[in-house]
């Protein structure tokens, strides 16, 4: 099969590698999807500078894709060959990802995806609509509630956006840097878009909840928020974190204990068996619907992967990035 890999930890094109490997054979339990498309995601490229440790001395990189499947191990009925799936933790805690023709995975790791849904939406759902979901209905609903996501224009925020609004938020706040990313987050559905850059974020988020602070934030950023979190805020409200620019997040103790506010972490990867079903469930339901728009910012062949990367890595680029592989 064709396949991208590294074989050391670096800048994308001195490392990633584009060529042939053996094709994957399904083992017990497990289904083999050809894919058609693979997602790049921050944690990729993470991951190939050697943000953690690489598992082998190869590793074919990428945790999200979406294809068909077509060969099962013993007890995975042969009724799911033919089957368009997407594919969650292709690579995570292990050394074969998505960036190749074929993969292997758990059957429960393949999710049916709907006919009218692309397989490049489909390389978006692993990490950042489960991310989303997650972050959105995490230690309770958000009906009638008022929620602040953080870069409402990137692939997480996007989704998070349209979750709270389908879960019956009552006001969306949306943070961007940029007016284009203010178009794309309005079109999500957020209620009020604050530009950070040119717009002082507090002001505008408490004078759009009565001085009272929001109820949940969706942060991507724990540690470059920290400081303004408990003006941001309710009285005991909420903040969810799934992200942070930097590895050491410190909150100041008085700010943070006289307004209550509970700081919910979680990674998409680790989700529990429980929490993990209810969303795919749920995104399932709202995709055989049409009620989820995704934001395909570049698709580029596998034989570009290195630039794909690069795109990720730069920041430059509103929405998600998918490699196309050859069928």
């Amino acid at each position: 099969m064709k396949a991208a890999w590294y074989e050391r930890n670096g800048p994308a094109r001195e490392v990633l590698i584009v060529g042939e490997q053996p094709d994957p054979q399904p083992a017990k339990g497990e289904v083999r999807v050809r894919l058609a498309t693979s997602g790049v995601n921050p944690s990729d490229w993470k991951a190939r500078m050697g943000v953690r440790p690489m598992l082998a001395p190869m590793v074919i990189p990428h945790s999200d894709g979406a294809g068909v499947i077509d060969a099962v191990g013993d007890g995975v009925s042969p009724s799911r060959i033919g089957q368009r799936v997407w594919v969650w933790n292709g690579q995570w805690k292990r050394v074969h990802g998505t960036a190749a023709a074929l993969i292997t995975v758990a059957q429960e790791q393949a999710v049916p995806l709907p006919d009218a849904t692309s397989f490049a939406a489909g390389a978006c759902l692993g990490i950042p609509a489960l991310t989303a979901y997650r972050a959105v209905t995490v230690d309770g609903s958000v009906k009638g509630q008022t929620v602040l996501v953080m870069g409402g224009a990137g692939s997480v925020g996007h989704y998070a956006i349209q979750c709270a609004r389908l879960l019956g938020a009552k006001l969306i706040i949306a943070t961007v840097s940029s007016p284009e990313k203010a178009v794309r987050a309005k079109e999500a559905g957020a209620d009020l878009v604050i530009n950070y850059r040119t717009q002082d974020m507090v002001a505008e988020v408490l004078a759009a909840t009565g001085q009272r602070g929001v109820d949940r934030v969706v942060e991507v950023d724990a540690a470059g928020h920290a400081a303004v979190l408990p003006k941001l805020v309710r009285q005991d409200g909420l903040c969810v974190v799934y992200g942070t620019n930097t590895p050491q997040v410190t909150y100041d103790f008085v700010p943070m204990i006289m307004s209550g506010v509970a700081v919910r972490f979680f990674i998409v990867y680790e989700l529990a068996h429980e929490a993990r079903q209810e969303a795919i469930a749920t995104l399932t339901g709202w995709l055989e619907q049409g009620l989820l728009t995704h934001q395909i910012a570049a698709e580029f062949p596998l034989d570009e992967i290195a630039k794909a990367h690069e795109a990720v890595e730069s920041g430059k680029l509103i929405g998600n990035v998918v490699i196309s592989l050859p069928a």
